[in-house]
């Protein structure tokens, strides 16, 4: 048991144009180097491309993509005598919305295109559509969890 007390989770106040909590928490994961600008240009860029290239709301499709990525359950590493088990548990809502946002950013950046904004939009109409790399990582993390399911009864 840990001696140390509760870490206090901070209040993320919403973005300034839609108002929304999510949108801050994305744009604090993609941000570098503490340049916000930056990094609200980024995201509103792409909401906009999204938005131009699909014909239907950057926002809704926006918030499509981040809970099409959103894994249910993750693998964790469990010792027992000796052995280390992959145990499958289930992920807590906040992890599953950090993942997401994670898993976007990181795979939009892999991805080949001109600017950040345009690698962002593609992942976003990607990931709204059941498609792209993200979602595949999504998979992959349930396969693996699906695969270790015998070992759930070492759950902690």
């Amino acid at each position: 048991m840990s001696r140390r007390s509760k870490s206090i989770k901070r209040d993320i106040s919403p973005d300034y144009k839609f108002d929304e909590r999510l949108i801050t928490q994305f744009i604090s994961c993609l941000m570098k180097s503490g340049k916000r600008s930056t990094a609200e240009r980024i995201f509103y860029d792409s909401l906009d491309m999204v938005s131009e290239k699909s014909g239907q709301d950057g926002l809704d499709l926006f918030r499509k993509a981040v809970n099409n990525v959103k894994p249910v359950l993750e693998v964790r590493s469990r010792r027992v005598g000796g052995a280390t088990y992959q145990v499958p548990v289930e992920v807590r809502p906040n992890r599953r919305t950090a993942l997401a946002i994670r898993w976007l950013i990181s795979y939009a950046n892999a991805r080949t295109g001109h600017t950040m904004a345009d690698k962002l939009a593609g992942e976003f109409l990607a990931a709204s559509s059941n498609e792209g790399a993200s979602i595949k990582k999504k998979e992959d993390t349930h396969k693996m969890a699906e695969a270790n399911k015998a070992f759930a009864h070492f759950r902690w």
